[in-house]
């Protein structure tokens, strides 16, 4: 018995990486497993093959349940079709993971309007589409009288909190599926779903270069903090029923950390209950600049 038993879970971009290691986590723990995976390479284009038959296969041999998905999830149908998956294979749906996504870096004055449109697409739509598909059938149940526990768990990034050089258009999506997470979380939640995001940090095909570049390989037998296997615990927590109460939150997760991460929040004020002038409002913005917090490095900014 494992603390997702009897649930039935899916997970987007499942075929490598965090997703991956997602659905290997809740099957572990007891979740029946639709395993979606477009089988692209990093650029979004299709790649050979898809690898979600084969992350089914590994859920089965371990004495689990999943099926396989290739739909595009950035699609009204794709979306729809990855919900009806769920039901048509194992009769419900508890838990939507979204994790699906790839990389289109460049500086801004690099960055092409495909590239940018790109990874809109796979992040916040890919993000929208599923979860709207989900919430449509878990409000249909709640309105049929039927109890619903529902949890949405959304994958956003520190590039989405604090943005990263280079990644204009992935930083602008992380941050916009942030906001889809609050909008959710207070629309849903009389519906009984929960909505909530992560932003982790792991190594995966999307950061392995930079994690190459900044950091030493672990030694053998050494606590692999950037392994995406320690960041699917919380992801299991937060689709099962013991999460109760948990909705609307952000958490960054990284080897053995975990982060409640506290979004905007009104800092220094001041309200003179009229017009500033130009010159006043700056000269009142200096001032109150003056007793702020200084906002965190963006990711990959000079020092």
């Amino acid at each position: 018995m494992g603390i997702a038993d009897g649930r039935v879970v899916i997970v987007t971009g499942a075929g490598r990486g965090l997703g991956r290691a997602h659905a290997l986590a809740f099957a572990a723990e007891g979740a029946k497993v639709v395993v979606n995976d477009l089988g692209v390479g990093l650029d979004g284009l299709p790649g050979p093959d898809s690898p979600a038959a084969l992350v089914v296969a590994e859920i089965r041999a371990l004495g689990g349940d999943a099926v396989a998905h290739g739909g595009d999830i950035a699609t009204a149908e794709g979306a729809a079709s990855l919900v009806s998956c769920a039901l048509d294979s194992f009769g419900r749906l508890d838990t939507l993971v979204n994790n699906a996504g790839f990389l289109r870096d460049r500086m801004l004055v690099n960055l092409e309007e495909d590239d940018w449109d790109a990874v809109m697409r796979v992040h916040l739509k890919g993000h929208f589409l599923p979860l709207r598909a989900a919430a449509r059938w878990w409000r249909a149940e709640a309105k049929a009288g039927r109890r619903v526990a529902a949890r949405v768990v959304n994958t956003s990034s520190g590039a989405g909190l604090l943005g990263s050089v280079g990644q204009g258009n992935y930083s602008a999506a992380k941050a916009g599926i942030l906001g889809l997470t609050l909008v959710s979380a207070a629309e849903m939640g009389r519906y009984g779903v929960q909505v909530n995001a992560i932003a982790p940090a792991a190594r995966t095909r999307m950061t392995e270069q930079a994690f190459a570049e900044t950091m030493a390989a672990p030694s053998a037998g050494a606590f692999d903090a950037m392994a995406p296997e320690n960041v699917s615990p919380l992801v299991v927590w937060l689709g099962a029923e013991g999460s109760a109460g948990v909705t609307g939150r952000v958490f960054e997760v990284e080897g053995g950390r975990i982060t409640v991460m506290e979004g905007w929040r009104p800092g220094p004020t001041a309200d003179r209950e009229a017009r500033w002038t130009p010159a006043e409002a700056g000269e009142t913005a200096t001032k109150l600049l003056a007793v702020a917090e200084a906002p965190l490095p963006v990711y990959g900014a000079a020092d």
